[in-house]
C-alpha cells in the first residue's frame, strides 16, 4: 500500500519499479490481496430507498468516515487493507456495533467515479470490522467440542479472514459440495443402485461399515472429482495463497494437499465414509481404516493422497513422497484445530517467503493474527508478530502488550523483548511530536522545471503503462543505490530532473522520470486500490485531488485544469459542443438549399 511521501524512499520499501534508464526492473504484486469482484453484504442488503438514503447520509457514522482522510492521511498505513494503529481509535468507539455494514455498503455502491476518498476509508473500515467479526466466530468455533468442529467450517473461517470483502459463506461453499455429492451419487447409482450412500440425507452422520461399499464410494468419488471435474494438485503454482482458500479451490479446481484433503474428506463424510486427517510432514494425507473396529496400527490404514488424484498408499509408500523415514507419530489422526494450524501455517510460511512487498506483509500479518487466535501462547510467532508490527511502525501500544505476554511466557526472551520495548517506547514518544508536512508550490523557483501536476493521466514512454500522478519532486530523491539499480544515469537528463510518484494501472506505485512520461492521448480511469487515498473524483480527463493532497500541492489543481483544457477540451469537443456543431452544419446546409 502506498502513502503520500515527500521523499519516495518510503515507496521503495514496498514496491518494485520499472527501470527508468532501460529494461524493465520488475513489477510489484497487487497490494489488494483480498479476492473481491465487487463488495457485497453477507447478512444485509444494500440500501436503496430514499428514506434510508437520507438516514444514512445524515448518520454520524458517515461523518466519521469523512473525517478519516484528514486524521490519517499523513500516517504511514499498515501494509495491507488495515490502517494500522489508526484503527485503535475505531475500536475505542465501540466497534463493530458502532458502524452499520449497510451504511458502508451504501457508500461503496454509490456513483463509481465520485466520493473516492470516502469509499476508500469506508472499505478499510468494512474490511477491519468483518475481520474482527470473523475472529469472534473463530473463537466460538474453537470452543466447541472436538467432534462438533467441522474441518470445512474451519477452512471457510480461514478463507473469510483472508478475504473479508469477498462473498464467501459456509452456506455457499456447502451448496457447491452438495452438487458434487449428487454427482458422486449419480456415479454410484450406475454401479450399485442399492448402495446405502444413495439414501444418506444431507447432514446425516450415518457411517457405512462394509469395506466393499466403502471402496465403491472411494472409486466413485475419485472418478467424479479427478476425471469428470478435473480437480488436481497445483504443482505449477504451489505457493499461491489461492490454493489454501476453499472458495478458490472450488472455483479453480486446484489446490495443495491440505485444502484438497479437506474437500475430499468432507465429500466422503457426506457419502458415509469416515476418513481422518494425517499431519504428514510436507504432504498432508488422509487415512482410511481397514479394520472393522478401528486401530492405531499404522499398517492397518490405507493413506489417500488427495493432491495426487486420490492415490492410495501404504505406510511405507507414504515415505517415498517425502524421501525419508518418519516415526509412527506422523501417521496419527489429528484434530480439526491442528488442521487449521497447519493450513494457516502454510500461508504464514508463504508470507515469510515473500519479497517484502505489500502483499506478503499483508499475508504474514493475517496469518499471525489467525495462528495466534488458535494458539495464543506460541512464543515464536508472538515475537514474530511484535517484530512485524515494529517494522511496519504500527500499533506500538499493541506491540508492548505482545512483548509483556512473551516475557510472562518465556523469561529467557528478555534480550529480544528489552530491545523491542526500548525502541517501541521511542516510537510512541516520536508519534507525540507532530510533523508539519512539506508543501510544494509550483511557483517556487526551485520547481520551475516541473511540467506535470497531480491528477494528470500519463503514459510511460518506455514501459507503456498508464498511470496517474499523485506527487512529484524537483529532482530524484532516491538513494544512489536505487539510481544505479534503475539505470537512471543512462537517461539523457539523469537524476537531475523532476521525478513523479505515480499510481499505475497494474496496481503498483512507481517513481518515474519526467522525460519518460507524457500525457495520455485518451485519459482513462486507473484501477489502483490507493486512488481514493489521494483523489476524490475521476472527471473524464483527470483526477481531482482531495483536500489533503491539495494542501500538499496547493497550486497543482489549477495547473491540471489548464493542462486538461489545453490538451483535450480544445482539441476534442465535448458531446454538447459536437451536437451544437452538428446543428450549425445542418442549418448552414438548409440555408444553402434555400
Amino acid at each position: 500500500m502506498s502513502t503520500f511521501v515527500t521523499s519516495p524512499a518510503a515507496v521503495s520499501v514496498c514496491t518494485t519499479f520499472a527501470t527508468e534508464g532501460g529494461r524493465s526492473g520488475g513489477t510489484s504484486t497487487n497490494s489488494d490481496g483480498h479476492d473481491c469482484r465487487g463488495i457485497t453484504g453477507r447478512t444485509s442488503a444494500v440500501i436503496g430507498s430514499k428514506s434510508t438514503k437520507h438516514a444514512i447520509e445524515s448518520h454520524p457514522n458517515r461523518r466519521t468516515v469523512e473525517s478519516m482522510s484528514k486524521r490519517f492521511f499523513t500516517e504511514v498505513p499498515c501494509i495491507g487493507q488495515v490502517l494500522g494503529d489508526s484503527f485503535a481509535e475505531i475500536e475505542s468507539l465501540g466497534m463493530p456495533e458502532h458502524f452499520c455494514e449497510d451504511e458502508l455498503l451504501f457508500i461503496l455502491n454509490s456513483d463509481k467515479r465520485k466520493s473516492l476518498t470516502l469509499k476508500y476509508y469506508a472499505e478499510k473500515i468494512l474490511y477491519f470490522l468483518r475481520q474482527q467479526n470473523i475472529l469472534k466466530s473463530l473463537k466460538d468455533f474453537l470452543e466447541k467440542l472436538a467432534e462438533q468442529q467441522s474441518p470445512l467450517e474451519g477452512a471457510v473461517l480461514v478463507d473469510q479472514y483472508y478475504n473479508p470483502l469477498a462473498d464467501v459463506t459456509l452456506d455457499s461453499i456447502s451448496a457447491q459440495l452438495d452438487e458434487i455429492t449428487e454427482k458422486v451419487k449419480k456415479m454410484l447409482r450406475m454401479k450399485n443402485s442399492s448402495h446405502p450412500s444413495l439414501r444418506i440425507a444431507i447432514g446425516s452422520s450415518l457411517v457405512i461399515e462394509d469395506f466393499e461399499l466403502q471402496r465403491q464410494v472411494v472409486c466413485a468419488l475419485n472418478s467424479v472429482l479427478y476425471e469428470q471435474l478435473q480437480y488436481k494438485g497445483n504443482e505449477g503454482d504451489y505457493y499461491n495463497p489461492f490454493n489454501s482458500y476453499i472458495h478458490q479451490v472450488l472455483l479453480r479446481r486446484t489446490g495443495i494437499p491440505i485444502s484438497l484433503s479437506v474437500l475430499y474428506m468432507t465429500l466422503a463424510q457426506r457419502l458415509g465414509l469416515q476418513l481422518e486427517p494425517v499431519n504428514f510432514p510436507n504432504h498432508f494425507l488422509l487415512r482410511w481404516c481397514q479394520k472393522p473396529r478401528g486401530s492405531e496400527d499404522i499398517y492397518d490404514f490405507v493413506y489417500i493422497d488427495a493432491f495426487g488424484k486420490g492415490k492410495q498408499l501404504t505406510a511405507k509408500e507414504c515415505e517415498y513422497l517425502i524421501g525419508h523415514q518418519v516415526t509412527a507419530d506422523y501417521y496419527s489422526a489429528i484434530s480439526t484445530t491442528e488442521v487449521l494450524l497447519r493450513m494457516v501455517g502454510n500461508l504464514l510460511n508463504i508470507g515469510k517467503r515473500g519479497e517484502g512487498n505489500e502483499k506478503s506483509y499483508q499475508l504474514l500479518r493475517h496469518s499471525l493474527d489467525l495462528y495466534l487466535t488458535i494458539n495464543p501462547d506460541n512464543v515464536q510467532y508472538l515475537l514474530l508478530q511484535a517484530r512485524l508490527y515494529f517494522h511496519l511502525g504500527i500499533w506500538p501500544e499493541k506491540v508492548l502488550d505482545i512483548l509483556q505476554h512473551i516475557q510472562a511466557l518465556d523469561p529467557s526472551q528478555h534480550g529480544a523483548v528489552g530491545y523491542l520495548v526500548q525502541h517501541t517506547l521511542e516510537h510512541i514518544q516520536h508519534k507525540k511530536q507532530p510533523v508539519t508536512p512539506e508543501v510544494k508550490r509550483r511557483s517556487a523557483p526551485e520547481h520551475m522545471e516541473v511540467q506535470y501536476s497531480v491528477g494528470l493521466i500519463m503514459k510511460h514512454k518506455r514501459s507503456g503503462y498508464n498511470c496517474v500522478i499523485y506527487g512529484w519532486d524537483p529532482k530524484c530523491t532516491m538513494s544512489q543505490e536505487w539510481i544505479t539499480t534503475m539505470r537512471v544515469h543512462q537517461l539523457p537528463n539523469g537524476a537531475n530532473q523532476p521525478f513523479y510518484n505515480v499510481l499505475v494501472q497494474d496496481k503498483t506505485c512507481r517513481y518515474a522520470a519526467q522525460e519518460n512520461l507524457e500525457p495520455h492521448s485518451a485519459p482513462l480511469e486507473i484501477g489502483h486500490p490507493e486512488v481514493g487515498r489521494y483523489f476524490t473524483e475521476f472527471s473524464d480527463t483527470h483526477y481531482i485531488a482531495n483536500e489533503e493532497l491539495q494542501s500538499r500541492y496547493p497550486e497543482d489543481m489549477d495547473e491540471t485544469l489548464l493542462t486538461v483544457e489545453e490538451l483535450y477540451h480544445r482539441l476534442v469537443p465535448s458531446s454538447q459542443n459536437q451536437e451544437e456543431a452538428l446543428d450549425l452544419e445542418q442549418n448552414d446546409h438548409q440555408a444553402m438549399l434555400m
